[in-house]
């Protein structure tokens, strides 16, 4: 694992310890040699991994769609930039470059980039392992969600079970680390209901 995608606000949120987790996370980056993948904002937590990341001397790999970078919201300190036509452009780029994906604390954004990888997991797009950094348990009713769709029928536990969680970032990247790819194709094992 060389290089983490990092899905994350670009609002700070109002509680500082978001931007604490942050500002860890970009630090354990760098100290750990991982390249940053993100979204190439200077806002919110965006900004705030890749400054940590940046003070600790390590390398950042940004996408923006130009709207965002006319707007100036493109971060000037990445180590590359790359401007895209769109965000899905901007999702397919970041998902190419990183062996890793974690979410932090975010919005509507954050969700969309974090719930489209986990599909790709579950169709075998990719096998690359995909992570929660639980910060004062904000991912906590999105957990109870997801096991709610198993328990209704519409997720395979074992597609659960790939998505690690932890509040520590260390332990959290040690524990992507260690991720083992489901064996298996469970596509081909769907049967359509009995009419």
């Amino acid at each position: 694992m060389d290089s983490l995608c990092v899905f994350c606000g670009a609002s700070a949120g109002h509680d500082p310890v978001y931007r604490d987790a942050a500002r860890a996370f970009g630090s354990t980056l760098a100290a750990q040699g991982l390249e940053l993948v993100w979204g190439g904002g200077h806002v919110g937590l965006m900004g705030i991994v890749a400054d940590a990341v940046h003070a600790g001397g390590g390398h950042s790999y940004g996408v923006i769609p130009s709207f965002m970078a006319e707007r100036e919201l493109a971060h000037q300190e990445a180590t590359e930039l790359v401007v895209v036509d769109s965000m899905h452009s901007r999702k397919a780029a970041m998902a190419a470059r990183a062996d890793a994906f974690v979410a932090l604390p975010g919005g509507f954004g954050t969700l969309d980039e974090l719930f489209e990888i986990i599909t790709w997991s579950q169709l075998h797009i990719h096998h690359k392992p995909i992570g929660l950094l639980n910060v004062n348990g904000f991912f906590d009713p999105l957990i109870t969600f997801m096991r709610h769709t198993v328990e209704a029928g519409f997720v395979k536990q074992m597609h659960i079970e790939q998505i690690q969680v932890d509040a520590d970032p260390a332990a959290l990247v040690a524990r992507l680390r260690a991720h083992r790819p489901l064996e298996g194709d469970w596509i081909t094992k769907v049967r359509p209901d009995p009419v």
